[in-house]
């Protein structure tokens, strides 16, 4: 069970208080209640500290902090002692008895059972034992010494604590093997320094353990720095011989931040102390290196390591698995595995989940199923890490039924979920639109002691801002605010981007005042919000404002906060403004990105300058800036826009060149200007010659070509591709059939509209007052009253109104 570091350190400050408050040589201590002198009061405040005295005399609690005696009272009203038949007394007599002959094993054996027989708390009781009992005995010291000792190994810090804190108020010296326990205790702790500063102005020599503890407590505190400073001062002070543990708790620590290369570092000062890597050594440096993906040398460091006699375990070829992993190389990581099986080692549960994450990463979620049950054939359980795995892919691929069957199967098995497995389900459920499933799991999880975390409440907010449930996420917010649960800026940025991206300006600088009053202070991330609302809204001064404004804040402007403003002033037309800002972003170091540069080229095509934007085209290649779809799409679109056929496919065949795979989006640029164009062959080969390659394409890619030829008198062609598009899975919409049928109807093509019309009515579209004026005014001008009167008959069968059928829409 955790202890409290503030209590801890309060304890500790105030043992130093007490002893100039104690005599030299104190007295026995009374329970009369009108004892006033300083001992007894700097003994009642520890004693508070531990679990409250009662000075009335009655034995001392801990409900102070949440723990009950754990055994009755045993002092005797009648001398103010305790009982003389007292086992635990006559235990402490055998304790001082063997200390007194040098067998201090066995009183440390006996020790160790009356301390975790007590249990927590129980350091109040014993102590004033021993005052009353044995205060004479030469041999005192040392079991006072141990009795601290005892606590510390068994975790009862505070119990340890309150030990030291009598024997200091008894001028007492504990060892320094007891501060070496009590600091291995607490080294995830502040106190831990606290306490090797008390051990030193002690005078006390550190032992061989001391330092290294000191500085694995560092380590585990994230305070690298400070390890690495106290390991060469204490080399440099020749206080201590690091020993093989020190350097692997320096070189994990280091792995885990990502610093590996100064964690190999570290390796030429453990061979000058005679030391050589060990297993653990090597394995947290090959760790490290494959978590950087620096594979070859990951390699290179297990061929080492077999050579100096040290097989691969399964931790190290898991290292390698998952190294492989990250950087997606599932090929090499099948290659691993097939090496680990040679060598007579079998998967374990880590192997399986690293793989399920690597299928899952790759969108092969049928496949991390399927491992999943031959690792249960297998007669492995799965951990929680391992369906938190799957419930992720599962709900990115918005699968919702395999989710509640999965989270079925983890009911079923018993399985507890922690708080990754439920902030996982919340944020997938969120990103599929399911804020109330998500909500029902968050319910759940607070009923089983699982508090929502940062991740959690962010996951919710942004799921009904997506939706824009934007009084529900204000409502979400302000509850957590008035609960104290909102420690930073971050939940108020998500709702204040909610505003901003549907343009409520007024909301958004509203809940930015909210959060300035409760004392949180914005980050870049609340700035390019706000500045996006305004931008959004056309507001381009209070844009500006609003960025000077948090320039005086010292907030650092990033790429982002600059492209925003780019991008509007490009939209509002105020292109050397846009310029401007690009050359001031530059100025300060600010490197531009893709999206950045796909501003600029915008801004350029709109004033017709092809041939710089085409430039920035080429500098981006030459300044290793990644081009993405978005870059050559808008560039594309600006050929496109004047026509510009030839060099908007030149752009095309550039971005195949260079490795970019268009979008769908693409595509539909490319289609659009050939049909505008009058080309509307070569849009219809385009468009097979692409469905032959499998590529992905939306609905808009067929419209078009579809209207076109319906325009351009090619009915039939039209209503067979109107087919290829219901074929292919697409939903149609009255609009689709609406476009065609209008175009279809303006250039008397009519037998074809009325099939496009019956199709529309086979799949239960039912047309609307627009559509049927349309047809009922075209079979009117060609006299087809025969099929006038049966659509009339349909239509107002279906609803409409007769007497709209017959006036012209136009």
């Amino acid at each position: 069970m955790p202890f409290p570091p503030n209590r801890l350190l309060l304890l500790l400050r105030r043992r130093r208080r007490s002893r100039l408050l104690l005599p030299l040589h104190p007295q026995k201590p009374s329970f009369s209640s009108s004892s006033s002198s300083s001992s007894a009061a700097a003994a009642a405040e520890e004693e508070d500290l531990l679990g409250g005295t009662d000075h009335s005399g009655e034995a001392p609690t801990l409900a102070k902090l949440g723990f009950e005696p754990p055994f009755p009272t045993d002092f005797a009203p009648n001398h103010g002692g305790l009982v003389e038949e007292d086992p635990r007394v006559l235990r402490l007599g055998v304790c001082h008895a063997l200390a007194r002959e040098g067998r201090l094993k066995e009183v440390r054996r006996i020790l160790r059972q009356i301390t975790d027989e007590e249990g927590s708390g129980s350091a109040p009781f014993i102590c004033q034992m021993l005052l009353y009992k044995f205060r004479e005995w030469d041999s005192n010291t040392i079991v006072w010494d141990m009795l601290a000792n005892a606590y510390a190994t068994s975790k009862m810090i505070l119990d340890a604590l309150y030990v030291l804190s009598k024997m200091d108020s008894l001028t007492m010296q504990a060892s320094i093997s007891t501060y070496d326990s009590l600091l291995y205790s607490v080294r995830c702790t502040d106190i831990a320094w606290e306490l090797f500063q008390e051990a030193k102005a002690h005078g006390l020599v550190h032992s061989e353990y001391t330092c290294n503890i000191v500085i694995d407590g560092l380590c585990k505190q994230h305070k690298l720095v400070e390890a690495i400073d106290f390991f060469q001062q204490a080399r440099e002070r020749k206080e201590f011989r690091p020993c093989i543990m020190t350097f692997n708790a320096l070189m994990s620590a280091l792995c885990n931040v990502g610093f590996v290369q100064v964690a190999k570092s570290f390796i030429p000062i453990m061979l000058k102390y005679g030391l050589l890597p060990d297993r653990y050594s090597y394995s947290t440096l090959i760790h490290g290196l494959c978590i950087v993906g620096s594979m070859e040398e990951a390699l290179e460091l297990s061929e080492e390591m077999q050579k100096s006699g040290m097989e691969l375990d399964m931790i190290t070829f898991n290292s390698l698995i998952n190294g492989y992993r990250l950087l997606g190389l599932m090929s090499e990581v099948w290659k691993l595995i097939q090496m680990m099986i040679q060598q007579g080692l079998q998967p374990d549960l880590v192997t399986y989940t690293i793989l399920i994450t690597g299928l899952c990463e790759k969108g092969n979620v049928e496949e991390g199923l399927r491992m999943r049950m031959e690792i249960l054939s297998r007669g492995f359980e799965l951990n929680i890490v391992t369906y938190s795995v799957l419930l992720n892919a599962l709900c990115k691929r918005g699968l919702v039924h395999e989710v509640e069957k999965l989270l079925n199967e983890i009911e079923t098995i018993g399985l507890d979920m922690d708080i990754v497995a439920y902030s996982t389900l919340v944020s997938g459920y969120c990103k599929l639109g399911e804020i109330e499933r998500a909500l029902q799991v968050c319910k759940i999880m607070c009923s089983k002691r699982v508090m929502p975390n940062l991740f959690t409440h962010r996951s919710i907010l942004s799921g009904l801002c997506k939706k824009g449930m934007l009084v529900e996420a204000r409502w979400y917010l302000e509850n957590l605010a008035n609960k104290c649960q909102v420690n930073d800026i971050t939940l108020y940025n998500v709702v204040i981007d909610g505003y901003a991206k549907v343009g409520d300006v007024n909301n958004a600088v509203r809940l930015y005042e909210q959060a300035i009053k409760l004392g949180l202070e914005p980050t870049i991330v609340t700035c390019n919000s706000l500045i996006y609302a305004f931008c959004k809204v056309g507001n381009l001064t209070m844009a500006e404002s609003f960025f000077k404004t948090f320039e005086l804040k010292r907030l650092v402007p990033t790429v982002v906060t600059y492209t925003i403003l780019m991008d509007a002033f490009c939209e509002a037309g105020n292109f050397d403004s846009m310029l401007k800002l690009f050359d001031e972003m530059v100025g300060k170091s600010i490197v531009p990105n893709a999206i950045t540069y796909s501003v600029v080229i915008k801004g350029l095509c709109k004033h017709g300058m092809f041939q710089k934007a085409i430039h920035v085209l080429h500098d981006m290649h030459i300044k290793d800036v990644t081009t993405d779809q978005i870059t050559y799409n808008t560039l594309i679109q600006g050929f496109c826009e004047v026509s510009n056929t030839e060099m908007a496919f030149r752009i095309h065949d550039n971005m195949l060149q260079h490795g970019v795979v268009p979008s769908p989006v693409t595509y539909n640029l490319l289609i659009n200007v050939l049909c505008l164009k009058g080309r509307v062959k070569h849009a219809e080969m385009l468009l097979n010659s692409l469905v032959e390659k499998g590529v992905d394409l939306r609905k808009f890619a067929y419209m078009t070509i579809i209207k076109a030829q319906c325009a351009k008198g090619m009915p039939y062609k039209a209503i067979l591709l109107f087919d290829r598009l219901i074929n292919a899975g697409f939903k149609v919409s009255i609009k689709d059939f609406s476009s065609a049928i209008n175009r279809l109807c303006k250039v008397y093509y009519l037998d074809e509209a009325k099939m496009l019309f019956k199709m529309m009515i086979c799949f239960g579209i039912r047309p609307d007052q627009k559509l049927a004026a349309v047809m009922c005014n075209a079979l009117n001008k060609k006299n087809d009253f025969c099929s006038l009167y049966v659509l009339q008959a349909l239509i107002v069968k279906g609803g409409l109104l007769p007497w709209v059928l017959t006036k012209d829409p136009g």
